[in-house]
């Protein structure tokens, strides 16, 4: 069996606070550590009926980019629930949310 490995390196600054995010994967085409301003990952527990989620982003994430992150997180959600349910009513309410929501991000931004 094959096998590939993502590793996940956290550099905190002396508050335990996410100073640099970095990240390389074994069958990635990019030979070199990726960095990177936020990162979510989740995992299922099966056993538990829980999902169990690392969420870290650094400093120097702006709200923009958090407002854009989240967008394209939904969105990618929206796409993988799509994959694997076919589901496709939930799935175009979950982008419509992803939208709303990315406009509404983008209103506050401007006040």
């Amino acid at each position: 069996m094959e096998q590939s490995s993502i590793t996940i390196d956290v550099k905190l600054d002396h508050d335990k606070i996410p100073q640099q995010i970095l990240w390389n994967a074994s069958s990635s085409s990019a030979e070199d550590t990726q960095t990177a301003k936020a990162m979510m990952l989740a995992f299922w527990d099966g056993k538990e009926k829980s999902a169990l989620r690392i969420d870290l982003w650094t400093k120097e994430m702006m709200m923009d980019e958090m407002g854009d992150f989240f967008y394209q997180t939904l969105m990618t959600m929206a796409d993988t629930y799509n994959r694997a349910t076919h589901q496709k009513e939930l799935v175009d309410d979950l982008k419509k949310f992803a939208a709303d929501f990315y406009a509404r991000s983008r209103k506050l931004l401007e006040k």
